[in-house]
């Protein structure tokens, strides 16, 4: 079991750290360190997630983290599960 993650996910997650790094450094460094932490462990509580809005699928999931939805995929083949995206609500 792995956790991925799309270019997608990689460009706009990038994009959201930056424009907050502008406003403050150390709340920016500290809002990624937290949303690693619940990324990371996202199969132990994956029960937790409901189904993706974005998606009609049931194997894609929402996460919730500080007004940003962060689509994931459930690769019941691998067993692995792979970040699509990052969006502001």
């Amino acid at each position: 079991m792995q956790i991925l993650c799309t270019e997608t996910f990689e460009k706009q997650f990038k994009s959201i750290l930056s424009e907050y790094a502008k406003e403050d450094f150390v709340a920016t460094k500290n809002y990624k360190m937290y949303l690693d932490t619940i990324i990371l462990n996202i199969p132990t509580k994956v029960q937790k997630f409901q189904k993706s809005v974005y998606f009609n699928d049931e194997k894609i999931k929402d996460l919730v983290h500080q007004g940003h939805v962060i689509p994931f995929y459930i690769d019941e083949e691998t067993g692995n599960y792979i970040i699509l995206g990052i969006v502001k609500v």
